[in-house]
């Protein structure tokens, strides 16, 4: 680099130093381009991709063939960011972490979605998750098709999993399932069991609908009695709506009985 003279003058003496710094600046440039241009030979190319963690929904050749072509190059300069991506873009994956391992491979460590319930409309391909999140999958891939159908509206998936699993507490004790649960646009709740029978909860908070529906169970055995009934999918519908009593509808009878009031709740 040119020292400055002081017998130079200024302005000559400022151009030197501009000169100088010019040149080391395009020479570690060039370096660089150079160190690119070689760490980008295919002596440095990734050979070998492992993949572990949660792979219950792939194999080695459904995972290739889901990213093939779409990640590849130096092992040096591969773009790790871009790499998940892609891997997270493959139906089931939730997660993935890549890492490299030297001299020549990738570590690609998977998490799926562990499905809980089918989301929305029957012609969507939607799911939703154990952490409320919704996912598109082939809904034939998953583990089991005795899952509930979740509905509610966008954003709304986590409050509709907290209230599904809340009632499904509430219910087993009756030997009830939950086949269907939804969340209107205006907040009203309303359930269809696994025997058919719906319940129209209406709105109000978790606490307020779970103690009606708790309610309404420990009263229902004492209603169908008197109609000769004797199980809970014997009950055509439910209202729930009327916080001082319900009103139940049994198959095979035409009438609807809304006479329960909170003396005959048990309060």
């Amino acid at each position: 680099m040119t020292t400055a003279n002081p017998s130079l003058p200024m302005d000559v003496r400022l151009m030197n130093i501009a000169a100088g710094a010019l040149s080391v600046i395009a020479c570690l440039a060039a370096l660089a381009l150079a160190t690119r241009w070689a760490l980008a030979q295919p002596v440095f190319a990734v050979t070998r991709v492992i993949v572990d963690g949660d792979t219950a929904h792939h194999n080695d050749l459904t995972l290739k063939a889901n990213v093939a072509g779409r990640i590849g190059g130096s092992f040096y300069l591969l773009d790790l960011t871009q790499t998940r991506a892609v891997f997270e873009s493959v139906p089931w994956v939730r997660r993935a972490i890549v890492r490299r391992e030297f001299p020549d491979r990738l570590r690609v460590t998977l998490e799926e979605h562990q499905s809980v319930g089918f989301w929305g409309l029957d012609s969507d391909s939607r799911m939703i998750n154990s952490k409320g999140e919704v996912f598109e999958a082939n809904a034939g891939d998953a583990e089991t098709t005795e899952l509930p159908k979740l509905m509610g509206a966008d954003g709304q998936s986590a409050a509709v999993l907290s209230m599904y699993r809340l009632l499904t507490a509430v219910l087993q004790p009756y030997d009830a399932a939950i086949d269907q649960l939804e969340m209107s646009a205006r907040g009203s709740w309303s359930i269809e069991l696994d025997g058919g029978t719906r319940i129209n909860l209406g709105r109000g908070t978790e606490h307020e609908l779970v103690l009606s529906l708790k309610k309404f169970l420990s009263a229902h055995k004492q209603v169908l009695a008197s109609y000769q009934r004797s199980t809970l999918d014997q009950v055509e519908s439910v209202d729930l709506r009327n916080g001082q009593g319900f009103a139940i509808r049994l198959r095979g009878v035409s009438t609807v009985n809304s006479a329960f009031t909170d003396k005959k709740l048990g309060q």
